[in-house]
C-alpha cells in the first residue's frame, strides 16, 4: 500500500518505520527543507517539499494512487485542514490526529471519522496497565470490512430496543446512559438522550449517516471508550 503523511513529527517517522519494515510504500510531505535532508539518508521513502494543507500540492501528490493519507502535524488545526482538503481530493481513508479535545466534535460534524487523540490513548493505556487491566487494543477485534457507529436517542427512537428498525448487517450491541455501559439483550428499553453503538459493516454507514446525521461512525474515540467500558 501507498501511504502519505504530511510532516515528519516524531510518530511519522516511528509509524513509517514500521510500515517501511513491512514493505509498503511511504511518502512524506515536509515544508522543512532541512528536515527532509537529514531523513531522507536515514528513510528509503519519498519526500515532497511543501505545505500540506495545499489542495494543488495533495493533488500532486496523486489520491487516486494512495491508501492512506495521515495529518499528523504538531498543529490542531493544520491536521483538520490537510484532512478536509484530502478527504474532498478524494483521498479513500484520512486519519487526522488533534490534542485539544475540544476540538473532536468538531471533527465528528465535519465527517472525519478517523481521529486519534494521543494524549488520551496513551493515559488510559497506561492507567489500564496499573490496574493490572487487559491492555490489548479493540482494533485488533474491529478489522476488514467491520466498523462502529453510534447515534443519541431521541423520541423517535425512544422505546424497546428490538423496534428500532436497522438495516440488514447492523446490530446494536450496547448503550450508554449517565456514563454507564449497558450490553444490548435485544429488549432494553432505551431512553431519550441514550447513546446506542452499532456494529456494522463500511457499506452500510452511508445509510446509517442518512438517517443519523452528524452520529459516529469508526471514530477512534468511541473504539476507545467502548474498549474502557469493557474493562
Amino acid at each position: 500500500m501507498r501511504i502519505v503523511f504530511i510532516d515528519t513529527s516524531t510518530i511519522s517517522v516511528a509509524t513509517a518505520e514500521n510500515l517501511l519494515a513491512a514493505g509498503h510504500e511511504v511518502v512524506f510531505i515536509e515544508i522543512d527543507k532541512e528536515k527532509i535532508g537529514l531523513l531522507s539518508d536515514k528513510l528509503d521513502c519519498g519526500f515532497m517539499h511543501g505545505d500540506g494543507t495545499s489542495p494543488s500540492l495533495l493533488r500532486e501528490i496523486g489520491p487516486e494512487n494512495t491508501h492512506f493519507l495521515f495529518c499528523l502535524t504538531e498543529n490542531d488545526r493544520d491536521n483538520i485542514i490537510a484532512a478536509l482538503v484530502g478527504r474532498s481530493l478524494g483521498f479513500p481513508r484520512v486519519i487526522v490526529k488533534i490534542e485539544d479535545r475540544d476540538l473532536e466534535h468538531i471533527c465528528t460534524e465535519l465527517g472525519l471519522d478517523d481521529i486519534i487523540v494521543p494524549t488520551r490513548t496513551i493515559s488510559r493505556y497506561l492507567a489500564d496497565m496499573v490496574g493490572g487491566q487487559d491492555v490489548s487494543e479493540l482494533t485488533t477485534a474491529i478489522k476488514g470490512e467491520a466498523r462502529f457507529f453510534s447515534f443519541i436517542v431521541t423520541e423517535a427512537e425512544r422505546g424497546n430496543i428490538k423496534d428500532i428498525n436497522l438495516p440488514k448487517h447492523a446490530r446494536i450491541i450496547c448503550y450508554y446512559r449517565d456514563g454507564n455501559f449497558t450490553l444490548s439483550d435485544g429488549e432494553n428499553e432505551l431512553k431519550i438522550g441514550d447513546e446506542v453503538v452499532v456494529l456494522t459493516y463500511r457499506v452500510k454507514l452511508d445509510e446509517l449517516k442518512q438517517r443519523w446525521p452528524g452520529s459516529v461512525s469508526q471514530n477512534k474515540t468511541e473504539e476507545k471508550k467502548l474498549k474502557e467500558k469493557k474493562s
